[in-house]
């Protein structure tokens, strides 16, 4: 049977040393900026992030090592489905030790169901048709360091989001061998991750959705990412992904799901915790706990994938390329601006994969004249709703940061 504690040796293995900047804050001061460029997170001068140094792992951004978080830059992001080296890491505690044989993980299936059940990840394969989708995972901060007064927690620019393809078995059909009781109305997920203190008797985290999000189709228990087996840091040997909504509810080393008869009070689910305002309050301001929602459906947001942040060019042509994407909804319009949203042109927008997969687009536009330009790309959803010009409905933890993205470029004779 596999067994859980905490791995020195995945520690040892996490940081190994600080990294170059990225291609965007290398140029440093050498291209100037304005209050939109200053908005995404990267002041004139600054010096490049740290970078991961970890074995299967692209050089991502450090944002902390104590938990791990780790986000990808805006250029590696470019591929249509995210390559497992390149998907971002966000850890609330510790990499759990796991050894023995992964298909005999046990995952605990109790509270509102009539036939509760410990099943192992073999019987999952085994017994449940297995399915592969391209699915969206994304952190509920990414976007956080674009708020004003900075909001606490790793402050992620757009990389807490990437697109690869899983494979499992559909939560629904797992609930459904259960027998959901008429009372079930939420889940509550457990993984096996031991908190930062090394503690294995009490979650880390244990967030959960209501019931409808857990049944439907793409709300998956996952072992497999991009046609391999899932990596330790992921998740392995199971994990679930509940696309659309934030990452902590697609908790990985899962080994228990708890159906409750009420909204789900572990930890990660109250308080300002993964919650936004009800009511709009005072940038910077205490806020109030009582008078939070929980963050569901992830806002509208693009990213600008080629060229990079800080490219300079020899042509005045410029091909564009990004994804765009919406939590539970489609993207209906992207738009791109090179005069500071006085005008706004198409982009191609591309249907996506499945439900839930982000949404490439893509624009050829002949810039006028040779100089420094900033480029705006803005994303429109399936009900309308836009990314604004500036991070808005400030909140303490920092979440639903989605403003226009923007790059900077230099056109050289």
């Amino acid at each position: 049977m596999l067994r859980s504690g905490t791995s020195k040796a995945s520690r040892r293995n996490v940081l190994k040393g600080v990294g170059m900047a990225t291609v965007g804050a290398s140029l440093g001061a050498s291209l100037p900026m304005g209050s939109a460029a200053q908005a995404q997170g990267a002041p004139a001068g600054a010096k490049g992030p740290k970078l991961l140094e970890m074995d299967g792992k692209a050089k991502l951004a450090v944002l902390g090592d104590k938990p791990l978080v780790a986000e990808t830059q805006a250029e590696l992001l470019d591929n249509n489905v995210t390559p497992t080296n390149k998907l971002f890491i966000r850890n609330n505690g510790q990499v759990p030790d796991i050894t023995g044989d992964p298909k005999a993980w046990k995952v605990k299936i109790d509270g509102e169901v009539n036939t509760p059940m410990e099943i192992t990840v073999g019987d999952l394969m085994t017994k449940f048709p297995a399915v592969t989708y391209q699915l969206m995972l994304e952190c509920g901060g990414n976007g956080r360091s674009f708020f004003s007064p900075e909001a606490r927690g790793n402050q992620w620019t757009n990389g807490g989001a990437g697109c690869p393809m899983w494979t499992g078995v559909r939560l629904a059909d797992v609930l459904k061998a259960a027998g959901l009781k008429p009372s079930a109305v939420y889940t509550g997920a457990y993984g096996a991750d031991p908190t930062l203190a090394g503690e294995t008797d009490k979650p880390t985290i244990s967030r959960g959705v209501p019931i409808a999000k857990a049944m439907e189709e793409h709300s998956l228990i996952a072992f497999k990412l991009n046609g391999q087996d899932l990596p330790l840091i992921h998740g392995a040997p199971v994990r679930l992904v509940i696309p659309g909504w934030p990452a902590s509810v697609s908790t990985k080393w899962l080994n228990r799901i708890w159906v409750r008869d009420k909204e789900h009070d572990g930890p990660g689910m109250g308080g300002f915790s993964y919650r936004v305002p009800k009511t709009p309050i005072v940038p910077g301001s205490k806020g109030n706990d009582k008078d939070m929602a929980i963050l569901e459906s992830m806002p509208v947001r693009s990213v600008i994938t080629f060229p990079a942040d800080g490219t300079r060019l020899t042509s005045r042509k410029l091909d564009l390329r990004g994804h765009a994407w919406a939590g539970d909804f489609d993207i209906k319009t992207v738009d791109i601006s090179i005069d500071y949203g006085v005008t706004w042109k198409p982009a191609k927008v591309d249907a996506p994969a499945n439900k839930y997969a982000w949404q490439n687009f893509s624009a050829s536009i002949e810039l006028p004249t040779t100089g420094y330009y900033e480029v705006w790309a803005k994303a429109t959803d399936s009900k309308g709703v836009t990314q604004p010009f500036q991070a808005a409905n400030w909140n303490p933890q920092g979440y639903g940061a989605n403003p226009i993205n923007r790059i900077r470029l230099l056109v050289e004779s």
